[in-house]
C-alpha cells in the first residue's frame, strides 16, 4: 500500500471493499467464472461416445438453431471464437483493402486485431459517459466535419479512404443505442457489423443485440455469459450473405462426394461439436443465468449507495441488460488511490479488472485515425470491472 495514501482513500478503499464482501461473501472472488448446472457432461458424453467432435456434428446444427431461436437471427453460423467471427463478418462484409472501419477505443483489443486481419483501418471514435458505449452524437459532429461524400460513399477528408462502416461494441453487456446507431449508418451509409462479444441476452427494446445490421457477434469464451470453452457465432439475417460466410468459415469446399475441392481463400473457423454440445447446455440454463446476473447488479446497486465517490454503470432506459461484467467509474480521475485500489482488492482475494488501455494509444494502433478522445481520456484509469460469475 501507498504511504502518501490519505486517512479519507483508506476509508474509501475499506468501505469498498466490505460492499463486495457484503454482496459475495468472504471466499475468494474471481472476475467472471463459467456455471455448469446443466446437461454439459451428458452432452459432452454423447459427443464422444458418437465420435463427432470435430467441427461436423448435431450438436453444431443445435446450437445454431437455439441461438437464432433466442436471438431473433434468420442465420447463425457458429465459429472458433468471436475474433473469428468479427474477421469473417468484416471479410465477407465487401470491405477493400484500406478502407476504414469505425469503432469505440474503448473496448478488447479484438475488435481491432479483426479489422487489420481484413487488410482494413481501425478509425476510433470516442465513448459516452453514461453507458461507455460509442457517443453517437459526438460521432456525428466529427463526420460532419472530417468527411464527404465521394460516389455515395462516405470518405475521410485527411486521409482520402473510404469509411466504409462501423463496429458498435455493446460494452460490457450494455446495449447501445440502436436506433442513434441506424440513423448514423444511413447518413453516412455505412456497413453496421456489431460486436456484441458481451451481450449475448441483451436487448435493445425489444430487439436482440447484433441483429440491427449486415451482421453481429458473439463469444462464448470461458468468462463469457455462457461459455463453450472457446467459441463464437455469427448473427445475420440476410441470407446471401449468410450463405457465403458458412461457405468461407469452412475453407471454401465445395461440397462433393468425395473430391477435396475448395473454390476461394477460405478459413477452418468452424466452431467443433465438442463445444457446440456445452453450449447447448448452457442455453439451456440460460434464463436464470441471466435473472442471477440481474439479481448480482440489483445487490451491488444497493451497497453502493454507501460509496457516493463511484457510480455503477446501469442499463439505460431503451435497454435490458444481461450485466455480463458490472462496472462502476470513479467520480473523478486519481491514479495513485486507482492504483491502490486495485492492489488492496488483490490483496483481499477480490479480483476486479481495471478497463483497458484505450486503442488509439496502443503502439500498433496509435497512428491510425480517431476522433477527439476528450470522453476517453477522462474515463480511462476510473473504470474497473467487479467480480460477476452467476452463481455469486
Amino acid at each position: 500500500m501507498g504511504s502518501n495514501i490519505t486517512a479519507t482513500q483508506e476509508k474509501k478503499i475499506n468501505d469498498f471493499i466490505l460492499a463486495i464482501r457484503q454482496v459475495c461473501g468472504k471466499k475468494a472472488l474471481s472476475l467472471h467464472e463459467p456455471h455448469f448446472t446443466g446437461n454439459e457432461v451428458n452432452y459432452l458424453k454423447d459427443c464422444i461416445k458418437s465420435n463427432y467432435v470435430s467441427s461436423i456434428g448435431d450438436y453444431v446444427v443445435k446450437f445454431e438453431r437455439m441461438l437464432s431461436e433466442y436471438t431473433g437471427a434468420k442465420n447463425v453460423i457458429a465459429t472458433i471464437n468471436g475474433t473469428a467471427a468479427l474477421h469473417l463478418a468484416i471479410y465477407c462484409s465487401g470491405i477493400s483493402t484500406n478502407d476504414e472501419i469505425l469503432l469505440p477505443s474503448l473496448t478488447f483489443v479484438g475488435t481491432a486485431n479483426a479489422i487489420r486481419y481484413a487488410g482494413a483501418i481501425p478509425h476510433f471514435c470516442d465513448v459516452s459517459k453514461k453507458d461507455l458505449n460509442i457517443d453517437f452524437e459526438l460521432l456525428d459532429d466529427y463526420l460532419r466535419l472530417n468527411t464527404e461524400s465521394h460516389s455515395g460513399f462516405c470518405t475521410n477528408k485527411l486521409t482520402k479512404r473510404r469509411i466504409f462502416g462501423i463496429i458498435p461494441v455493446h460494452l460490457y453487456g450494455q446495449p447501445i443505442h440502436v436506433n442513434k446507431l441506424l440513423r448514423l449508418a444511413s447518413k453516412y451509409n455505412l456497413v453496421i457489423v456489431e460486436d456484441a462479444a458481451e451481450s449475448l441476452g441483451s436487448f435493445y427494446n425489444s430487439q436482440h443485440t447484433g441483429t440491427a445490421g449486415l451482421a453481429g457477434c458473439l463469444s462464448f469464451n470461458g468468462n463469457k455469459i455462457i461459455t463453450t470453452g472457446g467459441g463464437g457465432a455469427i448473427l445475420t439475417n440476410n441470407n446471401s450473405f449468410a450463405k457465403k460466410v458458412r461457405h468461407i468459415s469452412t475453407t471454401s469446399k465445395v461440397s462433393h462426394p468425395y473430391k477435396l475441392i475448395h473454390d476461394e481463400l477460405g478459413y477452418n473457423y468452424r466452431m467443433p461439436n465438442i463445444n457446440a454440445a456445452v453450449g447447448c447446455a448452457q442455453l439451456e440454463t440460460f434464463e436464470k443465468i441471466k435473472k442471477a446476473k440481474r439479481g448480482l447488479h440489483d445487490r451491488y446497486q444497493t451497497v453502493f449507495e454507501s460509496c457516493p465517490w463511484l457510480n455503477l454503470v446501469k442499463e439505460q432506459d431503451y435497454a435490458n441488460s444481461n450485466y455480463w461484467l458490472n462496472t462502476v467509474v470513479l467520480n473523478k480521475k486519481e491514479t495513485f488511490f486507482y492504483e491502490n485500489l486495485l492492489e488492496r482488492c488483490k490483496e483481499n482475494d477480490i479480483f476486479i479488472r481495471p478497463s483497458w488501455e484505450p486503442l488509439h494509444t496502443l503502439k500498433m494502433f496509435c497512428q491510425f485515425p480517431s476522433s477527439g478522445m476528450e470522453n476517453m481520456n477522462s474515463l480511462n484509469e476510473r473504470i474497473f470491472n467487479l467480480p460477476s460469475s452467476p452463481f455469486l
